[in-house]
């Protein structure tokens, strides 16, 4: 009998019981979430050795067909990106296991990720979902001890995305590209003291889709005296 990591959010421990629940009936296996992704609890999460952030809330994906990746114009992305496809899109917190309804019930799911990209592609997989044409949503809570002026969002995609820090766009990355540490970098921003919401929204066609990212100072270093959470 497989045991559930103790403490899990609800909509975490079923996603863990789904998978668990194929895996002993000899169903076709899912590929494991466990190598990539851990359960979002405990107090909020520093940023890792090299200042990527790990905690977030993450959307079942959006389906959205794109045979290939090649038309993934500036034009395009905004929007496919802005569209509004379920109401509190782009102002709404979600919580772990809050469903909402769009062209079909979609569940978001907090998780910190193990390495220092998301790997979306596993995150579909792992929960049975569509991989391949589709939108994922991201969502997580930059807690600041102080307010940090001139400092750059640094974000990589597989492929296009667009990226919101307390409600505006920051940086968007368009066209057919793999995920690249720092492959593009916001205009210099500021991170209130306190509370900041980022978010953001990564469209792929066919291949694996993952992003990273992380703030960096006037120096172009890494911030590292911040948290993650998703609350």
């Amino acid at each position: 009998m497989r045991m559930i990591p103790k403490a899990l959010p609800i909509a975490t421990a079923v996603a863990w019981l789904a998978l668990a629940s194929a895996a002993d009936a000899d169903a076709p296996a899912l590929p494991s979430l466990a190598p990539y992704f851990q359960p979002a609890t405990g107090a909020a999460k520093a940023p890792d050795a090299d200042g990527f952030l790990q905690r977030w809330l993450l959307l079942e994906p959006i389906v959205k067909p794109n045979r290939s990746n090649s038309g993934f114009t500036n034009s395009y992305v905004r929007t496919a990106l802005t569209t509004q496809y379920f109401p509190g899109q782009f102002t709404a917190l979600p919580k772990d296991g809050e469903t909402v309804k769009g062209a079909a019930p979609l569940r978001w799911h907090a998780f910190d990720a193990v390495p220092f990209d998301v790997k979306l592609f596993t995150f579909a997989a792992a929960l049975g979902k569509p991989t391949y044409g589709v939108i994922f949503n991201a969502v997580t809570v930059v807690h600041s001890p102080r307010e940090m002026k001139n400092v750059r969002l640094a974000v990589g995609s597989n492929a296009a995305s667009m990226w919101w820090l307390n409600g505006t766009e920051a940086v968007m990355l368009s066209g057919d590209r793999r995920m690249v540490m720092d492959d593009v970098l916001s205009p210099r921003l500021t991170l209130a003291k306190g509370r900041n919401v980022l978010r953001g929204a990564v469209i792929n066609g066919p291949g694996l889709s993952d992003f990273c990212v992380r703030f960096l100072d006037e120096d172009g270093k890494p911030i590292r005296d911040i948290s993650v959470d998703v609350k």
